[in-house]
Parts: structure tokens; sequence; C-alpha cells
């Protein structure tokens, strides 16, 4: 008798069944989601701010040197400019920097040696040059090569640490110029060009800055 009432029953369940749709029965044994199992995706953090850029660097220890330098000689803006313009002075020691100064007076001087003959060939005139100043003129052409070479002699002592004879060789070296002038002076008065005149004034400006720091280059090493 039980038995028999059980198989009615699950009859009776398996009828029921048949009779719901299909969408029902889907709807109660579809599983679930992953979109709603995994819930909303974050989206990515941002993105932290850029860097301010890096503060710009100290004075390097060289430039500070290069300044200590042309402090201690008489024209501080001359030597900055002249131990400024050659990119070696970034990483020379005192002896390094006294050589470079030497280096750009004897410059000065093999263009005085330039401008002289040019003056005297009528190369910067359309007037004739008289005999005389012609004269005049090659000798200025003579002595400011000769302030070229002797600035040369004072750069190979500078490379032997023989500081007593670069000075020696610097301080003639602006000496010799002045021989042109003086010739000039004798000679033709008023007629001394002004374009040796300025070469000779700033020969005798770098010679002194090279000094200077030839001197301190020595009292440093004594």
């Amino acid at each position: 008798m039980a038995a028999t009432t059980n198989t009615r029953k699950a009859a009776l369940v398996l009828a029921l069944l048949a009779l719901l749709p299909p969408s029902i029965l889907g709807a109660r044994t579809r599983p679930s989601s992953p979109h709603h199992s995994q819930g909303h995706k974050r989206s990515p953090p941002p993105a932290s701010p850029t860097p301010p850029p890096p503060a710009p660097a100290a004075p390097s220890e060289a430039a500070g040197l290069v300044r200590a330098t042309c402090n201690s000689t008489a024209y501080y803006d001359l030597c900055m400019s002249t131990l400024g313009a050659d990119p070696s002075s970034a990483t020379a020691d005192v002896r390094g920097l006294s050589s470079i100064a030497v280096s750009a007076a004897a410059v000065n001087a093999s263009g005085g040696a330039a401008t002289a003959v040019a003056l005297a060939t009528g190369g910067n005139t359309t007037t004739a040059v008289d005999g005389t100043v012609q004269a005049l003129l090659r000798t200025c052409a003579t002595k400011y090569g000769e302030a070229r070479d002797t600035l040369s002699a004072a750069r190979d002592s500078i490379a032997q640490q023989d500081y007593d004879y670069s000075s020696v060789h610097v301080s003639a070296a602006a000496e010799y110029p002045q021989v042109c002038r003086v010739l000039f002076q004798r000679q033709r008065p008023g007629e001394y060009p002004p374009e040796l005149a300025a070469r000779e004034e700033t020969l005798r400006r770098l010679c002194t800055v090279a000094l200077d720091i030839i001197t301190l280059l020595s009292n440093n090493t004594n």
C-alpha cells in the first residue's frame, strides 16, 4: 500500500513538471552569471604625477678654480673671458690655466704680426704706403713674431715647472711691441696704426694676466 502511494506521488510530480514552461525550468537551473558573481571591475589607479625636473647643478669645482685664479689677476674680466674661451679650462689645474693664458697671448701676438704685414703691403688700405712706413711695419711684424716665439718658450717652461723662466719670457713678450710704437714715435709721429696700438694694449694685458697666474702658481708650489 505505501509503495503504491509513493509511486503515485512520483508520477504526480513528474506530471506537474511536464506542465511547467521551459523558461521557468531554465531560470531555475541556469548557473549564475560570471558577471554578477565577480562584481564590477575596478578602474586602474590614476598615473602618478611627473616628478619635477632636478635642480640645476651647483657650480663645478673647476669653475670655482677659474674664478679664484682670475681674482688674483689685475684684469679679472679679461682673465675670465680668456680662460672661459678654452674648453680645457674646465678640467685644468692652476698650471694648466697659466698655460692657457700664455697661449692666448701668443695668439694675439701672431695676429699682431699678420696685421703689421697686411698694413705694410697695403692690404688694409687703397693708399700707397711709403718706404719708411713699410720698413717700420715690417719691423713691427718681426717684433710681434718674436713675442709669439717667446710666449711659446714660456709655455714650454711652464710644462717643465720652471716658473722663473716662464715669467722672464712672458715679460719680454710684452715689451717687444713697444719697440714698434717707439720707432713710429721717432720716425713717423702720429702715424702709429691704431690696429697695432690695440694689439699692443691687448697683448700687454694678456701678458699681465699670464704673469699673475704664474706668480700664483709659483707661490703655491713653494
